[in-house]
């Protein structure tokens, strides 16, 4: 699979829409989020559509999917290795007990779990939809714009035309055989509301003195879910572990969650997470030597930081290093 990638990959990018950016060279989620506040600040788009599809993945029909992949593979032998993967069973282990499901073939739907070749494929179906959106005229009758990545979506529509482009998008989904999931899909205006997307939540924040502006920012479910996996990486039954190897391990956590996370105003966001990390791993290194207190005067900064190497999450704007263009 991952040779075949490498040969139709870069055929098949020629044909991606501007407006795509998941799992492409050159773009990437950020990109995305930066393209969604731009059509928001400068353009007044201010109402989005923020749509959610039912198992896209496991959801994109197989028929019309290779009809997508003729357009440009003349090649029969390659298209009909292709069309094997699409139906291969799959296999899970679970302990002793082997799983082999074969829902791919039978319902003619779906692309291969974990393959390289999964998000090209994706890319290249939800490409249908962008071109009829186009097509049908919908994005220059409704000023409504789409910024896509993988199978999360916005439309980022004028004042009044969001719950035209919110219907026009469900009839246009059923037709391509992809499912709406209506209970997840709302309608944002911002900056009354806030959106969230790819991690980013797009909205009105309040800076010193109360002074309102619109802005993004890590989500609260982002810093949950990091904060979770600090807790969980140090509990009791990580008490056998090293201190060094514990701390090299929520190095990774920070390390990649910054990388990701340095866009607007983040350095409040870094206050809290650097707060309760060192507060966690004070906790973590006590309990595990059976003593007691919350380690303050036992496990200084210098100590966390410089002994252990834990890392130093920026404490100011300047530190944060500056977001890919």
């Amino acid at each position: 699979m991952t040779a075949a990638m490498l040969v139709i990959g870069a055929i098949f990018e020629a044909d991606l829409l501007e407006n795509q950016y998941g799992f492409r060279p050159k773009v990437d989620a950020k990109m995305a989020v930066r393209r969604v506040f731009w059509h928001i600040r400068d353009h007044r788009r201010s109402e989005i559509v923020d749509a959610d599809l039912r198992d896209y993945f496991t959801s994109i029909p197989h028929a019309p999917l290779m009809k997508c992949l003729t357009r440009r593979i003349a090649d029969g032998r390659l298209l009909s290795m292709i069309k094997g993967w699409l139906t291969v069973a799959v296999i899970e282990k679970d302990g002793r007990r082997i799983t082999r499901t074969a829902e791919a073939r039978t319902k003619k739907r779906g692309t291969p779990q974990g393959s390289p070749l999964s998000p090209l494929l994706a890319n290249l179906y939800f490409r249908r939809f962008l071109l009829a959106w186009r097509k049908h005229g919908h994005q220059d009758q409704l000023d409504a714009h789409i910024v896509n990545y993988a199978d999360d979506f916005v439309i980022c529509c004028r004042p009044g035309s969001s719950e035209t482009a919110m219907a026009r998008m469900q009839t246009l989904m059923n037709r391509l055989g992809l499912e709406v999931n209506d209970t997840k899909t709302r309608l944002a205006r911002v900056p009354e509301d806030s959106v969230t997307f790819l991690g980013y939540t797009i909205g009105r924040f309040y800076g010193k003195g109360g002074q309102a502006f619109l802005g993004t920012r890590p989500s609260k479910k982002a810093v949950r879910r990091l904060l979770r996996q600090v807790h969980d990486r140090t509990t009791r039954q990580w008490y056998p572990d090293s201190p060094e190897n514990t701390v090299a391990v929520i190095n990774r956590f920070l390390r990649g969650w910054c990388g990701y996370f340095d866009q607007g105003p983040v350095v409040e966001t870094y206050n809290l997470i650097r707060q309760y990390v060192d507060r966690r791993l004070r906790h973590w290194l006590v309990q595990r030597t059976g003593a007691r207190g919350r380690g303050f005067n036992r496990y200084s900064q210098e100590y966390l930081h410089e002994t252990l190497g834990l890392y130093r999450l920026p404490r100011a704007r300047a530190d944060v290093p500056r977001a890919k263009a």
